[in-house]
């Protein structure tokens, strides 16, 4: 048998059959810095971004990680601010996902989707109407090619009823109703 070099797409196809849930990162803006990035008088705002790749570490202490893109705005938020946000989308959020995938946010576009945060008092943004929202904090991170690991611990934890968003095989999906 003769093995074939993995491609990047080999890669993603084999990765592609885990189904995993869908999650919005969000983490504040520094005041000053509006929804464009550009510098404005303005309260501190929130930045999001879709993430998959999210799982629990630890129950001794409450640990979970996420990895970010070297790329990702939302990266330097992570290492200033070191608190953020996990939100677990549910069925019918693909938009959401899909709005905080891209790196341009802006409050007109979250306008035009409905979408609303909760601040904690720490000042964390919180999406609403989603099935999950964890507040972490950053106790580690470790760069491995080309994302950031951060490991969170978790500082609260709220959860609403719903069903979630999944994605698999580079398609969102929902269960299916138990027979």
């Amino acid at each position: 048998m003769t093995a074939t070099p993995l491609t990047a797409t080999d890669f993603r196809h084999a990765l592609g059959q885990f189904a995993t849930g869908v999650t919005v990162v969000t983490a504040a803006r520094p005041s000053g810095q509006g929804p464009d990035q550009t510098s404005v008088q303005t309260p501190a705002q929130a930045y999001g971004m879709t993430a998959n790749s999210f799982t629990s570490v630890s129950l001794d202490p409450f640990l979970t990680l996420v990895c970010v893109d070297q790329r990702s705005h939302l990266l330097p938020l992570l290492k200033q601010g070191r608190y953020f946000g996990v939100n677990v989308l549910k069925e019918g959020q693909q938009a959401v996902s899909v709005y905080f995938a891209q790196s341009e946010q802006s409050s007109e576009a979250e306008a035009k989707l409905g979408i609303r945060y909760r601040w904690t008092p720490a000042g964390i943004p919180l999406l609403e109407d989603t099935l999950a929202q964890i507040v972490c904090r950053v106790v580690a991170s470790y760069i491995a090619g080309d994302h950031t690991i951060f490991l969170g611990e978790v500082q609260s934890a709220d959860l609403f009823p719903g069903e979630p968003l999944l994605f698999f095989r580079s398609h969102y999906r929902q269960l299916a109703p138990p027979r």
